[in-house]
């Protein structure tokens, strides 16, 4: 049992609350006098749900463009100390056969529950705003492929990032959306006129908005003012203060609010790792002061944040509050995935996935499925 902490409910924050669990379960969440039993005393720590990202391509030294399971496993493991207990694994674009073989992998590590599924964020995607992914690689959407990707995932694909003016963009995200896939928007050149049928078709998500697309123009809203402004899309957010100004971040959470706002990592392999040259799919990557870049360029590669960091940012940062944070970082994700009648509040009867922050807003502690991370945080709890 954890106790004498304020624990985030669904709808509002519980002064020296506490949270039973049984069997890896919440069996019960209240404030005051809680029941008898072992318990870990917080000390007036936030207890939040477990981080749920929906777009990382890695950490700890690790890329989930790996073949080997130990590997992939160290990324999930980096971003598991940092309290994300449920994530999907991204790919960068590479040749159809590659692709297929690096899901094939990650299909293994889905199906023993490490990782809630796997997430394409090409190659469907626009030469014009590829960003770090290789425009070698970028291919038009057509039936075939895309079926020939989702069947080498077995299930495991819960995400295809398209740009919908290419040609056959609109039908590919129909294609997806009957099958199951959640079809979202990104690395798009395209202008209102060209995402609103995509949207029509199923889309339903913003990869990581403002960036990898069109920017906002009073003239021509273009991809930004298109999916920020369309009530059955969520955007996600890259709240590292890098990617993305904290007024930015403020102004389209606010706009879109908390049913429609997901902050994301777009983690790759240097997060939790030390500065230095690394590679993002099939591009160098140079990593100073935590800030990832092209090596060719100097072009955004990705990031190097974890989900508390992004927590922190969005409440220290872009100033919003508490619930909104748990909201864009648990509740919404796990709608998102429709996996919110298993994790994502602190409801009783959902897997006890539970992320303690001391007074900064930091890990002390992580409670995956029932048990304990190793190796989180420096806070001492008494027990």
């Amino acid at each position: 049992m954890i106790m004498g902490g304020r624990v985030v409910a669904p709808d509002r924050v519980l002064d020296d609350g506490w949270l039973a669990v049984s069997d890896g379960r919440i069996a019960g969440v209240g404030s005051g006098t809680p029941p008898s039993g072992e318990h870990v005393d917080v000390g007036g720590a936030l207890v939040v749900p477990g981080f749920v990202d929906t777009h990382c391509h890695g950490g700890g030294g690790a890329s989930f463009t790996s073949l080997d399971p130990e590997e992939l496993l160290t990324a999930v493991r980096a971003h598991r100390r940092h309290g994300t207990t449920t994530m999907l694994a991204s790919l960068v674009s590479d040749p159809v056969d590659i692709l297929r073989e690096q899901v094939a992998a990650l299909r293994e590590i889905v199906q023993d529950g490490e990782i809630a599924g796997i997430h394409l964020e090409g190659p469907f995607i626009s030469k014009a705003r590829c960003g770090a992914h290789d425009p070698e690689t970028l291919l038009e959407p057509d039936t075939g492929t895309v079926d020939k990707l989702l069947r080498a995932g077995q299930g495991a694909i819960r995400m295809v990032t398209i740009a919908p003016e290419l040609y056959g963009g609109v039908k590919a995200v129909r294609q997806l959306a009957e099958s199951g896939v959640i079809a979202a928007i990104g690395h798009t050149d395209g202008v209102e006129e060209q995402l609103l049928p995509a949207i029509d078709a199923g889309a339903s998500v913003a990869t990581h908005l403002f960036n990898g697309m069109r920017p906002l123009h009073h003239r021509e809203p273009g991809p930004v003012g298109a999916l920020l402004d369309d009530e059955r899309i969520t955007i996600e957010l890259i709240v590292d203060l890098v990617h993305l100004h904290p007024t930015v971040v403020r102004l389209a959470a606010k706009h879109a609010g908390r049913n429609r706002t997901v902050l994301i990592t777009d983690a790759m392999s240097a997060t939790d790792a030390a500065d230095g040259r690394y590679t993002l799919g099939r591009l160098e990557v140079d990593v100073h002061d935590g800030v990832a870049t092209l090596a060719d360029n100097g072009s955004l590669a990705g990031s190097t944040l974890t989900m508390d960091t992004a927590f922190r940012n969005l409440v220290n940062g872009a100033k919003l509050g508490i619930l909104d944070a748990v909201h864009a970082t648990s509740r919404r994700p796990a709608e998102l995935l429709g996996i919110a009648d298993r994790t994502g509040s602190l409801v009783p009867g959902k897997v006890a996935d539970v992320v303690v922050l001391d007074a900064n807003l930091r890990p002390a502690k992580v409670l995956r499925r029932g048990e304990w991370v190793a190796e989180v945080g420096t806070a001492t709890l008494s027990t």
